[in-house]
């Protein structure tokens, strides 16, 4: 096989493939003995029609189809190896002759979008300013005031609404006249935002036994986002009291003996969150850092495949305004993506079992699901490799903040190794994820590069922020 290169753009490459008969030959023979079990002729066993009977009965055509297409996958990974080309997406192939006589070779031309080539920047040079760690006293007065809400108690009262009451109401929301939902005695905190626009205002003043209406677009179900005129009835005003800041208090919330210890075991738990900030900052201005100093050519075909898709499952192809977004957010995804690739393949950057397991445990808890069940469904579906990809990235980016110097806002050197590690309920979540682990496919025995573990072409995501920002416990993980 010989094939002939032709770059035709940063990430965009033109393959001619040229095929001798005797390469394709195997491919052929193949394709006239399938076809021969499949049909019944007179006088012969099937499977033992001959070749020149078989092309009589369904035509060249057919079997040179099987044939080609059997071994087009071949000859593409032998031109894409020949080349070193990392293919991203699906490629278009022209072009393509094939041997209507024994002796002719089969040509083709393929078209592929491809990783870039990045050139890096030194790394040690790029310098990081975070917020300096300061626990005031409002801090630690506001952990406090968190910690005696969970040990409050719910007292009713006879009076008006407020702000920040809890409160048992009936609710009801119709649309042109008929009802649309309907509950009772449903508990709320007023000021939480978190059912209907509009609610928290329609509560304020009132008192037990009232009812008052207001307008709102609904939150969910089948009417998501219709204007519904709603009822709503107040059946109990409550106010939280709180628990008195004591030494008894300390006892009951803490293992501590006195309220002065529970303080300043909450001074520390802020310090040690603060610095888990900086370390996430750091994280976060560096990868800007990165892109701002690199040059990442993103595919054109793979942007507008991924904004068609996620604009298609919004049911959103003709909203412009929308489409601008997710383009600006997909490249800068991808950006990052092919960056971080870049990265962990000049570090070396390889991806243990354990690693690839702490990670797993992490994303389930994200989606409240079972660590083990997650993993199962992640093999099943066949995303383990982009799994792995995402952990090279993460520990690549972990590589390049120890070269690079970070100081706060007062000129100190920030020392990023200074966080608590996990507790002692996420390692038994680990241990309890790698007990079945080696069930799960590709999870077992895992070592591979971020090259092995696959490119960006997996999936791109259009969160811009897709590479490491997460929930608090993603990033305490990777600081």
């Amino acid at each position: 096989m010989k094939s002939a290169l032709e770059t035709l753009s940063p990430t965009r490459v033109k393959m001619t493939v040229e095929v001798p008969f005797e390469e394709l030959k195997p491919s052929l023979d193949a394709a006239f003995k399938h076809i021969g079990e499949q049909i019944q002729v007179p006088g012969f066993r099937r499977g033992k029609v001959p070749a020149r009977i078989i092309e009589q009965r369904v035509g060249r055509a057919a079997v040179l189809e099987e044939a080609v297409n059997n071994a087009l996958p071949q000859f593409y990974g032998q031109a894409l190896e020949e080349h070193s080309v990392r293919p991203l997406g699906q490629p278009e192939i022209s072009d393509l002759t094939v041997p209507m006589a024994d002796g002719d070779d089969l040509s083709f031309v393929i078209e592929v979008d491809k990783r870039p080539e990045i050139e890096l920047p030194d790394f040690s040079g790029i310098e990081l300013t975070v917020d300096e760690v300061k626990v005031e006293d409002s801090d630690v007065e506001e952990r406090l005031d968190a910690l005696r809400a969970r040990f409050g108690t719910l007292v009713t009262v006879e009076r008006a609404v407020q702000d920040g009451d809890f409160v048992s109401i009936d609710l009801s929301a119709l649309i042109d006249g008929e009802q649309i939902d309907s509950v009772k005695g449903v508990s709320y905190e007023v000021g939480s935002g978190n059912m209907l626009d509009g609610l928290d205002e329609a509560l304020v003043g009132l008192s037990a036994d009232e009812t008052t209406q207001f307008s709102a677009p609904l939150a969910g179900g089948e009417h998501e986002g219709k204007q519904a005129e709603c009822t709503v009835t107040v059946t109990a005003v409550k106010q939280r009291e709180l628990p008195e800041l004591d030494d008894e208090f300390a006892q009951l919330a803490s293992e501590f003996d006195t309220l002065d210890e529970l303080r300043a075991d909450i001074a520390r738990s802020a310090e040690n969150d603060k610095k888990f900030g900086q370390g996430v900052a750091a994280r976060d201005k560096l990868l800007e850092a990165i892109l701002d100093r690199v040059e990442v050519p993103v595919p054109e075909a793979v942007i507008e495949a991924e904004i068609h898709s996620h604009l298609e499952q919004e049911g959103r192809l003709e909203d412009d305004e929308h489409r601008a977004e997710v383009d600006e957010s997909t490249r800068k995804a991808l950006r990052t993506q092919l960056l971080l690739d870049a990265v962990a393949e000049q570090q070396e950057v390889e991806v243990g079992q354990q690693e690839l397991i702490e990670f797993l445990v992490m994303s389930s808890q994200q989606y409240g699901m079972d660590p083990n069940a997650f993993a199962k469904s992640i093999d099943e579906e066949g995303q383990i490799p982009a799994m792995v990809a995402e952990v090279a990235r993460r520990k690549a980016l972990a590589t390049v903040l120890e070269k690079v110097a970070v100081k706060d806002t007062a000129g100190n050197v920030v020392d990023l190794n200074a966080a608590v590690p996990g507790t002692e309920e996420d390692e038994s979540d680990k241990d309890e994820i790698e007990v079945e682990a080696v069930e799960v496919g590709e999870v077992e025995a895992v070592e591979a590069t971020a090259d092995e573990a696959g490119p960006a072409s997996a999936s791109v995501a259009t969160d811009a922020d897709a590479v490491g920002k997460s929930d608090e416990a993603d990033e305490k993980a990777d600081v």
